[in-house]
C-alpha cells in the first residue's frame, strides 16, 4: 500500500474491514475488549485449546488479516492487556481461570504470568514495540528464560514425582509466546544477543517425548504452550504432522535469524518449496481440503482464507506464507 495514492488507500482499507471474517470477529469482541471472556483460550479443566481460541488469538489474527491496529477493536483490548502488563491483581482478570485460580493462589500467579507473555507477544505484533511497559515486560520474560537456558535444567528439565513425569518447579522454558515475542522484537534481539543463540540452539533440540505435566500448588497442569524442543514433527520426506504450526514456526525461525538451526525446519521448507510451480504457487497433489493445525496454536494465523471449495483456495495460505517466509529471508523471488 506504500505505492498507492490516497483513494487506493481508502479503498483497500474498506475492503479489508470488510472482510466477512473481520466483520465476525469484530461483533464477537466484547465491550470488555475481550473473545469469549478468556484470554488464553484454555480449557481450565481439560488443559487443551479451545475452537474459539481466546482473546489473544483473536486479536493476533485481525493483525493476521490486516486490519489496522488504529481500529477500536484494538484499543479496546490495549486497554486490557496493558492492565495484564502492570500486574494487576484482579480477580475479574483471571477469566477463564478466575474459578481455579481463587482455590488455588500459585496457579493464579502462574496464570498471570502466562497472560502477561500472552499479552506481551499480541502488543508486539500489534507494532508497539518501543512502548516502555511491551519493552520493559519483554525483558523480564526474557531474563526468566535467559535464567533457565544457563541453568542445570535445560538440559534435564523433566523430574520423576511419584508416578508421574512433571515439569521442574524451578524450571522457566520457553513458550510459544516468548519466542514469538523475541521474534517480532529485533531491537531486544540486538541487544540480548548471546540470549538468541542459546534460545535457538536450545530449540534446534529434539523435543520431549515424555508426556508430562506442569505441577502449580497442588494443581497439574497441562503444559500447552511450553517448549522443550523443536515444536515441528515431520517425516523423513519432510512431511510436517502440523503443517499450519510448521509454516509458522519457520516464519519465527526466519524472523531470529535461525532458520539453519532447524534440520526439521530446513527439510519441511524444502518440500514445500518443491511443491510449488513455476509461478510460486504451492501445488501438492491430490489437495482436497484446507490444512488444519492438530495443536490449534497456529490458529491464530491458518488459515486467513476459510473458502475451500477450489483449489487456487486451498493453495492460497501455503502460498502467502511461503511468499512471506521468504521475503522475511530476504531471497529474490521471480516469479512474484
Amino acid at each position: 500500500m506504500h505505492g498507492a495514492s490516497p483513494e487506493d488507500r481508502a479503498a483497500l482499507l474498506a475492503d479489508v474491514l470488510e472482510q466477512k471474517a473481520v466483520v465476525q470477529l469484530v461483533r464477537k469482541q466484547k465491550p470488555n475488549g475481550t473473545w469469549g471472556d478468556n484470554i488464553l483460550g484454555v480449557d481450565p479443566v481439560r488443559g487443551k485449546l479451545l475452537d474459539d481460541a481466546g482473546t489473544v488469538s483473536r486479536y493476533r489474527r485481525l493483525i493476521e488479516l490486516g486490519v489496522p491496529t488504529s481500529e477500536r477493536a484494538f484499543r479496546l483490548t490495549d486497554r486490557l492487556f496493558y492492565r495484564l502488563l502492570s500486574k494487576d491483581d484482579a480477580p475479574e482478570l483471571m477469566f477463564e481461570f478466575r474459578k481455579a485460580g481463587k482455590a488455588s493462589p500459585e496457579l493464579a500467579n502462574w496464570v498471570r504470568g502466562a497472560m502477561r507473555e500472552a499479552a506481551t507477544t499480541a502488543l508486539a505484533q500489534a507494532g508497539q514495540l518501543e512502548d516502555p511497559r511491551v519493552r520493559g515486560a519483554a525483558h523480564r520474560i526474557a531474563s526468566n528464560v535467559s535464567q533457565f537456558l544457563r541453568s542445570e535444567l535445560a538440559d534435564k528439565p523433566l523430574i520423576r514425582r511419584g508416578s508421574r513425569t512433571v515439569l521442574h518447579p524451578e524450571a522457566y522454558p520457553p513458550t510459544v509466546f516468548s519466542v514469538a515475542m523475541v521474534a517480532l522484537m529485533p531491537n531486544l534481539q540486538r541487544e540480548r544477543a548471546g540470549f538468541v543463540e542459546r534460545l535457538t540452539a536450545f530449540l534446534a533440540r529434539p523435543a520431549a517425548k515424555r508426556e508430562y505435566v506442569v505441577v502449580v500448588g497442588k494443581k497439574a497442569v497441562k503444559p500447552v504452550f511450553q517448549l522443550l524442543g523443536d515444536p515441528i514433527q515431520a517425516d523423513s520426506a519432510g512431511h510436517p504432522k502440523d503443517l499450519p504450526l510448521a509454516l509458522h514456526w519457520i516464519e519465527v525461525l526466519v524472523r531470529l535469524g535461525a532458520l539453519h538451526t532447524s534440520e526439521t525446519a530446513q527439510r519441511v521448507l524444502a518440500r514445500l518449496l518443491k511443491e510449488c510451480d513455476p509461478q510460486g504457487v504451492w501445488a501438492p497433489k491430490s489437495l482436497r481440503s484446507l490444512p488444519r493445525s492438530p495443536s490449534k496454536l497456529a490458529d491464530f494465523a491458518f488459515p486467513l482464507e476459510f473458502d475451500g471449495k477450489t483449489p487456487e483456495r486451498r493453495q492460497a495460505d501455503v502460498t502467502f506464507r511461503l511468499g512471506l517466509i521468504a521475503k522475511l529471508a530476504g531471497w529474490q523471488l521471480e516469479f512474484m
